[in-house]
Protein backbone atom coordinates (compact mmCIF):
# COMPACT_ATOMS: atom_id res chain seq x y z
CA UNK A 1 0.00 0.00 0.00
CA UNK A 2 1.44 3.26 -1.09
CA UNK A 3 0.53 7.10 0.36
CA UNK A 4 1.28 9.44 -2.79
CA UNK A 5 1.45 13.10 -2.02
CA UNK A 6 1.46 15.73 -5.01
CA UNK A 7 2.67 18.89 -4.10
CA UNK A 8 1.81 22.92 -5.53
CA UNK A 9 3.20 22.20 -8.86
CA UNK A 10 1.89 18.92 -9.57
CA UNK A 11 -1.83 20.68 -8.54
CA UNK A 12 -1.37 23.86 -10.20
CA UNK A 13 -3.66 23.88 -13.23
CA UNK A 14 -6.10 21.09 -14.87
CA UNK A 15 -3.70 19.74 -16.96
CA UNK A 16 -1.10 19.12 -14.54
CA UNK A 17 -4.36 17.53 -11.96
CA UNK A 18 -5.04 15.43 -15.12
CA UNK A 19 -1.47 14.15 -15.10
CA UNK A 20 -1.81 13.08 -11.35
CA UNK A 21 -4.98 11.41 -11.87
CA UNK A 22 -3.19 9.33 -14.09
CA UNK A 23 -0.59 8.46 -12.21
CA UNK A 24 -2.94 7.65 -8.92
CA UNK A 25 -5.42 5.34 -11.31
CA UNK A 26 -2.36 3.71 -13.17
CA UNK A 27 -0.74 2.31 -9.35
CA UNK A 28 -3.10 -0.55 -7.73
CA UNK A 29 -1.09 0.28 -4.90
CA UNK A 30 -2.11 3.75 -4.46
CA UNK A 31 -4.51 3.77 -1.35
CA UNK A 32 -4.00 7.71 -0.37
CA UNK A 33 -3.45 10.75 -1.75
CA UNK A 34 -2.06 13.42 0.15
CA UNK A 35 -2.46 17.18 -1.52
CA UNK A 36 -0.86 20.62 -1.39
CA UNK A 37 -3.15 24.11 -2.27
CA UNK A 38 -2.19 24.46 -6.48
CA UNK A 39 1.28 26.18 -7.03
CA UNK A 40 2.69 29.00 -9.71
CA UNK A 41 1.57 27.84 -13.30
CA UNK A 42 4.26 30.10 -14.25
CA UNK A 43 6.91 32.37 -13.85
CA UNK A 44 5.30 35.77 -12.23
CA UNK A 45 2.40 33.85 -11.16
CA UNK A 46 1.24 33.55 -7.65
CA UNK A 47 0.59 30.31 -5.39
CA UNK A 48 -2.92 30.12 -3.95
CA UNK A 49 -1.55 30.04 -0.76
CA UNK A 50 -0.21 33.43 -1.55
CA UNK A 51 -3.10 34.69 -2.88
CA UNK A 52 -4.86 33.32 0.27
CA UNK A 53 -2.95 35.35 2.85
CA UNK A 54 -2.80 38.68 0.64
CA UNK A 55 -7.09 38.24 0.75
CA UNK A 56 -6.36 37.87 4.36
CA UNK A 57 -4.04 41.33 4.54
CA UNK A 58 -6.82 43.09 2.43
CA UNK A 59 -9.34 41.95 4.39
CA UNK A 60 -7.53 43.42 7.63
CA UNK A 61 -7.29 46.43 5.70
CA UNK A 62 -10.85 46.98 4.75
CA UNK A 63 -11.61 45.59 2.04
CA UNK A 64 -14.83 43.29 1.12
CA UNK A 65 -14.18 39.98 1.61
CA UNK A 66 -15.79 39.00 -1.82
CA UNK A 67 -13.81 41.09 -3.65
CA UNK A 68 -10.77 39.83 -1.89
CA UNK A 69 -11.36 36.45 -1.92
CA UNK A 70 -11.92 36.80 -5.89
CA UNK A 71 -8.64 34.99 -7.15
CA UNK A 72 -8.66 32.61 -5.08
CA UNK A 73 -12.16 31.41 -6.69
CA UNK A 74 -11.66 32.58 -9.98
CA UNK A 75 -8.63 30.11 -9.57
CA UNK A 76 -10.19 27.04 -8.48
CA UNK A 77 -13.18 27.61 -10.85
CA UNK A 78 -10.76 27.45 -14.23
CA UNK A 79 -9.22 24.00 -12.65
CA UNK A 80 -12.75 22.89 -12.41
CA UNK A 81 -13.83 23.75 -15.61
CA UNK A 82 -10.61 22.87 -17.43
CA UNK A 83 -11.02 19.00 -15.49
CA UNK A 84 -14.50 18.82 -16.80
CA UNK A 85 -15.94 18.09 -13.38
CA UNK A 86 -19.62 18.81 -12.31
CA UNK A 87 -19.43 19.90 -8.99
CA UNK A 88 -20.51 23.15 -7.39
CA UNK A 89 -18.11 24.64 -4.79
CA UNK A 90 -19.91 27.74 -4.29
CA UNK A 91 -21.15 26.98 -0.70
CA UNK A 92 -17.45 26.57 0.55
CA UNK A 93 -16.49 29.52 -0.91
CA UNK A 94 -19.72 31.48 0.47
CA UNK A 95 -18.12 30.25 3.92
CA UNK A 96 -14.49 30.87 3.30
CA UNK A 97 -15.88 34.60 2.59
CA UNK A 98 -18.22 34.57 5.35
CA UNK A 99 -15.08 33.69 7.88
CA UNK A 100 -13.12 36.61 6.47
CA UNK A 101 -15.91 38.71 6.95
CA UNK A 102 -16.65 38.17 10.26
CA UNK A 103 -12.97 37.51 11.34
CA UNK A 104 -10.59 34.84 11.48
CA UNK A 105 -6.72 33.47 11.97
CA UNK A 106 -4.32 33.37 9.42
CA UNK A 107 -4.35 29.72 9.81
CA UNK A 108 -7.20 29.28 8.37
CA UNK A 109 -7.42 31.26 5.51
CA UNK A 110 -3.85 29.74 4.60
CA UNK A 111 -5.42 26.29 5.11
CA UNK A 112 -8.02 26.69 2.26
CA UNK A 113 -6.36 26.23 -0.59
CA UNK A 114 -5.22 22.49 0.58
CA UNK A 115 -8.87 21.99 1.55
CA UNK A 116 -10.20 23.36 -2.36
CA UNK A 117 -7.45 21.51 -3.87
CA UNK A 118 -8.48 17.51 -2.13
CA UNK A 119 -12.22 18.25 -2.66
CA UNK A 120 -11.27 18.94 -6.31
CA UNK A 121 -8.90 16.08 -6.55
CA UNK A 122 -11.65 13.45 -4.77
CA UNK A 123 -14.27 14.74 -7.01
CA UNK A 124 -11.35 14.21 -9.99
CA UNK A 125 -10.26 10.50 -9.02
CA UNK A 126 -14.07 9.60 -7.72
CA UNK A 127 -12.72 8.56 -4.20
CA UNK A 128 -13.45 9.44 -0.91
CA UNK A 129 -12.28 13.26 0.56
CA UNK A 130 -10.93 13.17 3.99
CA UNK A 131 -10.62 16.21 6.19
CA UNK A 132 -7.05 16.65 8.36
CA UNK A 133 -8.93 18.99 10.47
CA UNK A 134 -10.22 16.12 11.81
CA UNK A 135 -6.85 13.87 12.45
CA UNK A 136 -3.85 16.59 13.00
CA UNK A 137 -3.68 17.82 16.30
CA UNK A 138 -1.89 20.52 17.57
CA UNK A 139 -1.93 21.96 20.43
CA UNK A 140 -2.76 25.26 22.11
CA UNK A 141 0.67 26.71 21.31
CA UNK A 142 0.50 25.68 17.39
CA UNK A 143 3.07 22.25 18.50
CA UNK A 144 2.48 19.12 16.49
CA UNK A 145 0.90 16.52 18.67
CA UNK A 146 2.72 13.38 17.16
CA UNK A 147 1.11 10.49 19.32
CA UNK A 148 -2.17 11.93 19.57
CA UNK A 149 -2.41 12.59 15.77
CA UNK A 150 -1.27 8.63 15.02
CA UNK A 151 -4.00 7.42 17.30
CA UNK A 152 -6.65 9.92 15.52
CA UNK A 153 -5.26 8.80 12.40
CA UNK A 154 -5.12 5.23 12.73
CA UNK A 155 -9.08 5.00 13.96
CA UNK A 156 -10.02 6.99 11.27
CA UNK A 157 -8.03 5.47 8.26
CA UNK A 158 -8.37 1.44 9.68
CA UNK A 159 -9.75 -0.32 7.03
CA UNK A 160 -10.30 2.58 4.43
CA UNK A 161 -8.24 3.16 1.20
CA UNK A 162 -8.97 5.17 -1.85
CA UNK A 163 -8.93 8.30 0.34
CA UNK A 164 -8.03 12.10 -0.79
CA UNK A 165 -6.32 14.14 2.30
CA UNK A 166 -5.86 17.89 2.14
CA UNK A 167 -1.86 18.69 3.44
CA UNK A 168 -0.22 21.32 5.35
CA UNK A 169 -2.92 21.91 8.60
CA UNK A 170 -4.80 20.12 11.26
CA UNK A 171 -6.85 21.33 14.24
CA UNK A 172 -6.09 22.31 17.61
CA UNK A 173 -8.04 20.45 20.96
CA UNK A 174 -10.52 23.53 20.57
CA UNK A 175 -10.89 22.93 16.82
CA UNK A 176 -9.15 26.00 15.84
CA UNK A 177 -7.05 25.13 12.20
CA UNK A 178 -3.22 25.36 12.39
CA UNK A 179 -0.93 25.16 10.20
CA UNK A 180 2.81 23.70 9.53
CA UNK A 181 5.06 25.80 7.96
CA UNK A 182 5.38 26.69 4.45
CA UNK A 183 5.61 23.04 2.57
CA UNK A 184 4.23 21.74 6.04
CA UNK A 185 2.19 18.97 3.51
CA UNK A 186 5.32 17.09 2.83
CA UNK A 187 4.82 16.43 6.88
CA UNK A 188 1.40 15.61 5.94
CA UNK A 189 2.13 12.71 3.66
CA UNK A 190 4.55 11.03 6.04
CA UNK A 191 1.70 11.22 9.06
CA UNK A 192 -0.74 9.25 6.68
CA UNK A 193 2.09 6.91 6.02
CA UNK A 194 3.04 6.31 9.19
CA UNK A 195 -0.76 5.43 10.43
CA UNK A 196 -1.27 3.14 7.99
CA UNK A 197 1.79 1.92 8.21
CA UNK A 198 2.49 2.10 4.31
CA UNK A 199 5.13 0.04 2.51
CA UNK A 200 5.93 3.42 0.43
CA UNK A 201 5.79 6.81 0.64
CA UNK A 202 5.50 8.87 -2.69
CA UNK A 203 6.50 12.39 -2.50
CA UNK A 204 6.19 13.75 -6.19
CA UNK A 205 7.06 17.09 -7.30
CA UNK A 206 8.74 18.84 -10.27
CA UNK A 207 11.95 17.37 -10.46
CA UNK A 208 13.61 14.06 -10.51
CA UNK A 209 14.69 13.41 -7.38
CA UNK A 210 18.22 14.80 -4.84
CA UNK A 211 20.65 15.83 -7.20
CA UNK A 212 24.36 15.12 -5.76
CA UNK A 213 25.41 18.73 -5.42
CA UNK A 214 23.68 22.45 -6.42
CA UNK A 215 22.81 22.51 -10.29
CA UNK A 216 23.45 26.24 -9.57
CA UNK A 217 27.05 25.16 -8.87
CA UNK A 218 27.91 22.15 -10.97
CA UNK A 219 26.61 21.89 -14.25
CA UNK A 220 23.76 18.78 -14.59
CA UNK A 221 24.88 17.19 -11.53
CA UNK A 222 24.44 13.48 -10.75
CA UNK A 223 21.21 11.92 -9.26
CA UNK A 224 21.38 10.24 -6.37
CA UNK A 225 19.44 6.96 -6.93
CA UNK A 226 19.07 6.08 -3.04
CA UNK A 227 19.73 8.00 0.26
CA UNK A 228 19.68 6.86 3.60
CA UNK A 229 17.61 8.74 6.41
CA UNK A 230 20.99 9.56 8.08
CA UNK A 231 22.52 10.42 4.56
CA UNK A 232 19.37 12.46 3.69
CA UNK A 233 19.33 14.31 7.10
CA UNK A 234 22.55 15.66 6.96
CA UNK A 235 22.17 17.21 3.47
CA UNK A 236 18.78 18.80 4.40
CA UNK A 237 20.57 20.11 6.69
CA UNK A 238 22.59 21.99 4.94
CA UNK A 239 20.18 23.29 2.68
CA UNK A 240 19.47 20.38 0.05
CA UNK A 241 16.00 20.24 0.40
CA UNK A 242 13.41 18.64 -2.32
CA UNK A 243 11.53 17.48 0.76
CA UNK A 244 10.32 19.87 4.26
CA UNK A 245 13.16 19.32 6.29
CA UNK A 246 10.46 17.72 9.29
CA UNK A 247 8.94 15.54 6.23
CA UNK A 248 10.86 12.03 7.52
CA UNK A 249 10.45 11.93 11.07
CA UNK A 250 6.74 10.29 10.94
CA UNK A 251 7.80 7.97 8.48
CA UNK A 252 11.42 6.88 10.20
CA UNK A 253 9.55 5.68 13.17
CA UNK A 254 8.50 3.17 11.10
CA UNK A 255 11.13 2.67 8.51
CA UNK A 256 9.21 3.38 5.57
CA UNK A 257 11.09 4.23 2.53
CA UNK A 258 10.05 7.16 0.94
CA UNK A 259 10.83 7.86 -3.04
CA UNK A 260 10.65 11.34 -4.02
CA UNK A 261 9.20 11.37 -8.02
CA UNK A 262 8.57 13.97 -10.77
CA UNK A 263 5.08 13.86 -11.76
CA UNK A 264 5.84 15.73 -15.05
CA UNK A 265 8.72 12.70 -15.87
CA UNK A 266 7.00 9.88 -14.60
CA UNK A 267 8.69 7.51 -15.49
CA UNK A 268 11.79 8.57 -13.58
CA UNK A 269 12.72 6.25 -10.79
CA UNK A 270 13.43 9.40 -8.71
CA UNK A 271 15.14 9.07 -5.65
CA UNK A 272 14.98 5.86 -2.96
CA UNK A 273 15.14 7.08 0.87
CA UNK A 274 15.88 4.08 2.49
CA UNK A 275 15.86 3.22 6.85
CA UNK A 276 19.39 3.28 7.70
CA UNK A 277 19.26 0.30 9.26
CA UNK A 278 17.56 -1.43 6.72
CA UNK A 279 20.37 -0.49 4.54
CA UNK A 280 23.09 -1.39 6.74
CA UNK A 281 21.45 -5.16 6.97
CA UNK A 282 21.45 -5.09 2.96
CA UNK A 283 18.06 -4.87 2.73
CA UNK A 284 18.53 -1.93 0.32
CA UNK A 285 21.67 -1.86 -2.03
CA UNK A 286 23.18 0.71 -4.27
CA UNK A 287 26.68 0.93 -6.27
CA UNK A 288 29.62 1.25 -3.60
CA UNK A 289 30.34 4.77 -3.69
CA UNK A 290 32.43 6.77 -1.25
CA UNK A 291 30.26 10.32 -1.38
CA UNK A 292 26.62 10.90 -1.95
CA UNK A 293 25.85 14.19 -1.75
CA UNK A 294 27.99 17.45 -1.34
CA UNK A 295 26.01 20.41 0.11
CA UNK A 296 26.60 23.91 1.89
CA UNK A 297 25.48 26.98 3.11
CA UNK A 298 27.24 30.35 3.66
CA UNK A 299 27.11 33.32 5.64
CA UNK A 300 28.33 31.33 10.01
CA UNK A 301 30.58 33.14 11.91
CA UNK A 302 32.53 31.70 14.37
CA UNK A 303 33.71 32.73 17.66
CA UNK A 304 37.28 31.80 18.50
CA UNK A 305 38.21 31.73 22.35
CA UNK A 306 41.87 31.03 23.89
CA UNK A 307 42.41 30.50 27.77
CA UNK A 308 46.00 28.67 29.24
CA UNK A 309 44.78 25.43 31.32
CA UNK A 310 41.19 25.67 30.07
CA UNK A 311 40.67 21.65 30.08
CA UNK A 312 41.29 21.87 33.72
CA UNK A 313 38.61 25.23 34.36
CA UNK A 314 35.06 23.25 35.02
CA UNK A 315 32.09 24.41 33.46
CA UNK A 316 33.96 26.82 30.95
CA UNK A 317 32.34 25.04 28.36
CA UNK A 318 29.29 25.54 29.56
CA UNK A 319 29.05 29.33 30.89
CA UNK A 320 30.29 29.72 26.83
CA UNK A 321 27.08 28.08 25.78
CA UNK A 322 25.20 29.46 28.00
CA UNK A 323 26.03 32.97 26.69
CA UNK A 324 25.19 31.93 23.07
CA UNK A 325 21.79 30.57 24.38
CA UNK A 326 20.61 33.23 26.18
CA UNK A 327 20.54 35.52 23.21
CA UNK A 328 18.27 32.53 21.31
CA UNK A 329 21.08 31.21 19.37
CA UNK A 330 22.16 27.36 18.87
CA UNK A 331 25.04 26.39 18.10
CA UNK A 332 26.31 24.44 14.82
CA UNK A 333 29.96 22.90 15.48
CA UNK A 334 32.38 23.44 18.28
CA UNK A 335 36.12 22.12 17.41
CA UNK A 336 38.45 22.33 20.25
CA UNK A 337 41.80 22.04 21.18
CA UNK A 338 43.54 21.93 24.92
CA UNK A 339 43.53 25.56 25.29
CA UNK A 340 41.33 26.54 22.53
CA UNK A 341 37.41 26.70 21.64
CA UNK A 342 35.51 27.51 18.26
CA UNK A 343 32.01 27.77 18.33
CA UNK A 344 30.20 28.00 14.72
CA UNK A 345 26.85 29.82 14.63
CA UNK A 346 24.47 30.34 11.48
CA UNK A 347 24.68 34.59 11.28
CA UNK A 348 21.53 34.60 8.92
CA UNK A 349 19.49 37.57 10.76
CA UNK A 350 21.71 37.61 13.95
CA UNK A 351 22.30 41.67 14.54
CA UNK A 352 25.87 42.29 14.94
CA UNK A 353 24.47 43.74 18.36
CA UNK A 354 23.53 40.67 19.93
CA UNK A 355 27.18 39.10 18.23
CA UNK A 356 28.97 42.01 20.55
CA UNK A 357 26.62 41.28 24.05
CA UNK A 358 27.71 37.34 23.60
CA UNK A 359 31.48 37.99 23.27
CA UNK A 360 31.07 41.04 26.30
CA UNK A 361 29.22 37.88 28.35
CA UNK A 362 31.90 35.37 27.62
CA UNK A 363 34.50 37.81 28.57
CA UNK A 364 32.96 38.49 31.52
CA UNK A 365 32.35 34.90 32.88
CA UNK A 366 35.30 33.13 31.12
CA UNK A 367 37.48 35.82 31.02
CA UNK A 368 39.98 34.45 28.22
CA UNK A 369 43.35 35.08 27.06
CA UNK A 370 41.94 35.48 23.58
CA UNK A 371 38.47 36.04 22.03
CA UNK A 372 38.08 36.48 18.07
CA UNK A 373 35.56 36.60 15.89
CA UNK A 374 35.46 35.15 12.22
CA UNK A 375 32.81 36.26 9.61
CA UNK A 376 31.70 35.19 6.34
CA UNK A 377 32.62 31.70 6.68
CA UNK A 378 30.73 28.82 4.47
CA UNK A 379 30.52 25.40 5.96
CA UNK A 380 29.99 22.40 2.97
CA UNK A 381 29.10 18.81 3.69
CA UNK A 382 30.63 15.94 2.15
CA UNK A 383 28.59 13.21 3.04
CA UNK A 384 27.84 9.49 2.72
CA UNK A 385 28.41 6.22 4.49
CA UNK A 386 31.32 4.84 2.09
CA UNK A 387 33.62 6.98 3.56
CA UNK A 388 33.30 4.35 6.75
CA UNK A 389 35.25 1.79 4.80
CA UNK A 390 37.38 4.39 2.73
CA UNK A 391 41.00 5.30 4.12
CA UNK A 392 41.84 8.52 2.89
CA UNK A 393 38.98 10.46 2.57
CA UNK A 394 39.73 13.29 4.38
CA UNK A 395 42.89 13.29 2.85
CA UNK A 396 41.26 13.52 -0.67
CA UNK A 397 39.34 16.68 0.50
CA UNK A 398 42.11 18.48 1.76
CA UNK A 399 44.31 17.83 -0.86
CA UNK A 400 41.11 18.28 -3.18
CA UNK A 401 40.61 22.08 -2.43
CA UNK A 402 44.85 23.21 -2.11
CA UNK A 403 44.99 22.42 -5.61
CA UNK A 404 41.57 24.67 -6.02
CA UNK A 405 43.50 27.42 -4.46
CA UNK A 406 40.82 27.50 -1.32
CA UNK A 407 42.22 27.91 2.16
CA UNK A 408 40.20 25.66 4.50
CA UNK A 409 39.34 27.45 8.05
CA UNK A 410 37.56 24.39 9.90
CA UNK A 411 37.24 20.84 9.39
CA UNK A 412 35.10 18.64 11.76
CA UNK A 413 34.27 14.86 10.94
CA UNK A 414 31.59 13.55 12.75
CA UNK A 415 31.98 10.20 15.21
CA UNK A 416 29.88 8.52 12.62
CA UNK A 417 32.41 9.38 9.97
CA UNK A 418 29.35 9.83 8.26
CA UNK A 419 30.15 13.37 6.84
CA UNK A 420 33.12 15.53 6.85
CA UNK A 421 32.23 19.61 7.46
CA UNK A 422 34.98 21.96 5.95
CA UNK A 423 34.68 25.75 6.67
CA UNK A 424 35.69 28.17 3.93
CA UNK A 425 35.27 31.47 3.22
CA UNK A 426 32.14 32.76 1.60
CA UNK A 427 33.80 33.98 -1.73
CA UNK A 428 35.62 30.29 -2.11
CA UNK A 429 32.44 28.85 -1.71
CA UNK A 430 31.27 27.74 -5.53
CA UNK A 431 34.62 26.81 -5.89
CA UNK A 432 34.55 24.92 -3.63
CA UNK A 433 31.83 22.97 -4.13
CA UNK A 434 32.59 22.51 -7.88
CA UNK A 435 36.10 21.05 -7.09
CA UNK A 436 35.00 18.42 -4.31
CA UNK A 437 31.90 17.26 -6.93
CA UNK A 438 34.69 16.67 -9.40
CA UNK A 439 37.26 14.93 -7.15
CA UNK A 440 34.22 12.07 -5.89
CA UNK A 441 31.51 11.78 -7.96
Amino acid sequence: MKVLKFGGTSMANAGCIKRVKEIVLSDPDAGYVVVSAPGKREAGDAKVTDLLYAAFRAVKAGQAAADAFLPVRTRFDDIVGGLGLKMDLSAEYDGIIERLDRGTTADYIASRGEYLSAKVMAAALGWTFCDTKELIRFDDAGRFMAEETDVLMKKALCGRTRLVLPGFYGADEAGEIRTFSRGGSDVSGAIVARAVLADMYENWTDVDGFLMCDPRIVEDPELIGMITYKELRELSYMGANVLHPESIFPVRKNDIPINIRNTFNPAAPGTLIVPTKKFFKGEFTRRDSTVTGIAGKKDFFAIFIEKSMMNNELGFARRVLSAIENKGLSIEHMPTGVDTLSIVIDGTGVEPETVEDILAEIVKTCRPDVIDIVRDIALIAVVGHGMLRKKGTAAKVCSCLYRADVNIRMIDQGSSELNIIIGVDNADYEKAIACLYREFI
